[in-house]
């Protein structure tokens, strides 16, 4: 039997997107094929997945975090009996805090995984492995603010990205101001703030289990981030 041919076109626009698929003598065997392929593209553009919630503005008051003078600090019970801390020690990020307008102002904060610091070197060889930090697939730990709202005097509600192990939550935790002045001149100059937080995660919902079936260690997790930083 003589394969007939099929010259046909199909344009799709929705919402703004164009999606153009065309077919020239293509034989009957393959038409139906096709047609799946096209009508799933179609069905992608006309269902896009929903896009991830906006980033606040690049501020450009921002305060450039100072490691020498901020600290990134980790809490977790051992064995059901006490607590232990840790830290991490390196780190860096921005943030401003507008007093006027909290719309306006931002964090951003990114820890280094294997800066992890606990005063024991073997226990610190295994947290970098899968069993917590795996940071050779993750390197960092990164935390952006998408919205601020003001509370008080001088604190904000602060809700943003949290993503550790490569997983993203919505975290939301009250950051305080703690001040502003004029940095002395052998500090560079220009001006300084500082802001502290500190808010609770449970680890099991970024995937990091170990321990925890058994209370080996605790699955709630209290993070402190206190952070002095300078703009000119």
């Amino acid at each position: 039997m003589k394969t007939s041919t099929i010259v046909w076109s199909v344009v799709a626009v929705l919402g703004g997107v164009g999606a153009v698929a065309a077919w020239k003598s293509m034989p009957c065997s393959s038409c139906q094929a096709n047609a799946k392929s096209l009508g799933a593209v179609v069905t992608a553009v006309a269902n896009p997945a929903p896009a991830p919630a906006p980033a606040l503005a690049e501020d450009a008051k921002a305060f450039s975090v100072d490691p020498v003078h901020s600290a990134v600090l980790f809490r977790i019970q051992h064995m059901g009996v006490s607590y232990f801390h840790g830290r991490f020690n390196s780190f860096s990020g921005s943030f401003h805090f507008d007093e006027a307008d909290a719309a306006k102002s931002s964090l951003s904060v990114t820890v280094k995984a294997d800066s992890v610091d606990t005063h024991n070197e073997a226990r610190e060889k295994h947290l970098k492995t899968a069993d917590f930090f795996s940071v050779a697939e993750f390197p960092e730990i990164t935390f952006n603010a998408k919205s601020v709202k003001k509370t008080g005097e001088h604190t904000y509600d602060v809700t943003g990205d949290l993503t550790l192990l490569g997983k993203t939550k919505s975290v939301t935790t009250t950051v305080t101001h703690v001040g502003t002045a004029t940095a002395p001149a052998q500090m560079g100059g220009g001006e300084m703030s500082g802001i502290e937080t500190t808010f609770t995660i449970k680890r099991s919902d970024y995937g990091m289990n170990f321990g925890v079936e058994k209370n080996m260690l605790g699955d709630e997790v209290q993070l402190t981030v206190a952070l002095e930083g300078h703009r000119k």
